[in-house]
């Protein structure tokens, strides 16, 4: 391989790496931002059931998204793997196992949002309930998807430890967006293990815990979508990697 098809294929890799995290990250606040925090109205299921009726279209659009996401974050996954492997192979790895297990649950999770649509619907079965019971098990679906959602985010934030260490340890990515992403997980970390132990909390720290998450994603997605990744440290750490036989 020339060095030129070398630098050619990391680049290529980085900068699609970077898209894939711009789309990640456009879903993510359009799911949140633009489609629950306006349907759903909280401690009012009645509300809530209104806003999804009227509005299924769009729910359901936003659910597609989400399972959009996924896919992106998967092939982002294999990207970040193949520019981080020559750091360390096996940390590499356990980063792919935590985001395979965050995906996974996040998958799962989803599917509650599918299922608050059920008890809203027109089946004749439905007519055994009266409506308030109905809204209730809508919201019930909801509730669930957001503790499920906070669950995968535990996995999520081992993630970004392990590869804010990597990205600070290569050489060739910068040590602030390391640092960034380290803290980006200790956010997401502090804030899923609150709604676990202490909801009250949690409702509390997450406008304080968005922001520091946001930025450590955000830098690490621009700098790979801006900039990529320093070729020749990278062909440096590679040839390391590869001549120490891991």
């Amino acid at each position: 391989m020339t060095d030129r098809t070398i630098e050619t294929s990391v680049q290529l890799y980085a900068r699609i790496g970077g898209m894939l995290y711009l789309i990640i990250i456009v879903v993510g606040v359009f799911g949140e931002a633009f489609v629950r925090d306006r349907l759903i109205v909280s401690g009012d299921a009645t509300a809530t059931a209104a806003n999804i009726r009227s509005l299924e279209s769009l729910w359901r659009f936003h659910i597609a998204a989400e399972l959009f996401l996924l896919i992106c974050a998967i092939a982002l996954l294999l990207i970040l793997f193949v520019l981080l492997r020559p750091v360390g192979r096996d940390l590499a790895l356990l980063a792919v196992f935590f985001n395979l297990v965050s995906i996974g649950v996040e998958a799962a999770t989803t599917l509650y949002l599918l299922e608050a649509l059920f008890p809203l619907g027109n089946a004749g079965y439905l007519k055994a309930f009266a409506s308030e019971q109905l809204y209730a098990m809508a919201s019930l679906s909801l509730k669930s998807h957001s503790y499920g959602f906070g669950v995968s985010l535990i996995f999520f934030g081992c993630f970004c430890l392990v590869i804010g260490y990597l990205i600070f340890r290569s050489g060739y990515l910068p040590k602030a967006v390391g640092v960034l992403m380290q803290i980006a997980g200790l956010s997401y970390l502090t804030n899923s293990f609150a709604l676990v132990l202490a909801p009250a909390v949690a409702n509390r720290l997450f406008p304080a815990i968005l922001l520091p998450a946001f930025v450590g994603e955000a830098s690490l997605c621009l700098w790979l979508l801006v900039k990529g990744v320093n070729v020749e440290k990278w062909e440096e750490k590679a040839n390391a990697w590869r001549s120490s036989g891991e």
